[in-house]
């Protein structure tokens, strides 16, 4: 595929307490002929994230604190606000995903045959780090419960490879605060008909002692989220809301929290 003619890409990057990571990273998108601008979202960091991401120079990166951590979804909220290149993808300011190959997800986007990319660890032989193995038994079944939730056929919905027409996002609101924005944008995608590709990425995961933040309670957190937010959660949902008094304090009510305190996000 040849490279766009002019950059064309913005890329959205949440950070919280990545400091050992943050500069590498963000040399590593710079890098890239794709890129357009580059939004860093400190999620209230407590280490010096916040002073590297003001201490780069390039013109095309723009750094929008979070006076308090948030969470993941809240991150990229406010950093989609703020994006007006054609194509928006998140990147995490970790190591773990290679801008390298943003010309590999931007591919079916710049050829028209595709709205959203997701960028499938599990989709092609490309290298990985081999790592936990009851990780990637939670992922198959978020994955799988997703696809039957929203009769897409993903290989890997929680990816954070994900690369968007501007369109698609103008047109969705993002609820979720933490881990939630995964499910919870799969199916709000699906729910209305935007076309979806999938294409192989490498993987360079990190341990806990690394830095990695996804826990369990995250996933629990994700089925709830695919229930609510698929177009089979309104139909069960909308004749128990006509029905009952819960109102938005009940369990169909709006809440950004997910579960426990939101201080962790990868």
């Amino acid at each position: 595929m040849e490279k766009p003619l002019e950059p064309c890409l913005a890329v959205v990057m949440p950070c919280y307490n990545e400091a050992a990571t943050l500069k590498i990273a963000v040399d590593r998108v710079l890098a890239s002929p794709y890129v357009q601008e580059l939004i860093i979202v400190d999620d209230g960091s407590t280490d010096e994230s916040l002073p590297i991401a003001r201490s780069i120079t390039d013109r095309r990166v723009a750094v929008h604190p979070q006076h308090r951590n948030r969470g993941k979804g809240a991150a990229l909220r406010r950093g989609f606000a703020e994006c007006t290149a054609p194509f928006v993808v998140v990147q995490d300011a970790d190591l773990e995903y290679d801008p390298a190959e943003y010309g590999v997800l931007l591919a079916p986007l710049l050829e028209g045959k595709a709205d959203v990319v997701y960028g499938s660890r599990f989709h092609a032989a490309r290298p990985h780090r081999v790592l936990y193995f009851w990780h990637s038994v939670g992922n198959k079944l978020l994955t799988t419960a997703s696809n039957m939730l929203t009769n897409v056929n993903l290989s890997d919905m929680e990816t954070c490879y994900k690369v968007f027409r501007l369109e698609v996002l103008r047109g969705l609101e993002i609820e979720e605060d933490r881990f939630g924005f995964e499910p919870e944008i799969t199916a709000k995608v699906a729910k209305a008909g935007w076309r979806i590709y999938e294409v192989g990425i490498s993987y360079d995961g990190r341990t806990y002692a690394e830095g990695k933040k996804v826990n369990w309670r995250d996933g629990v957190w994700a089925i709830w989220c695919l229930l609510r937010y698929s177009r089979l959660g309104d139909r069960v949902r909308d004749p128990l809301r006509r029905r009952s008094n819960f109102g938005d304090g009940g369990p169909f009510g709006r809440s950004h929290d997910g579960p426990g305190p939101r201080t962790r996000r990868s």
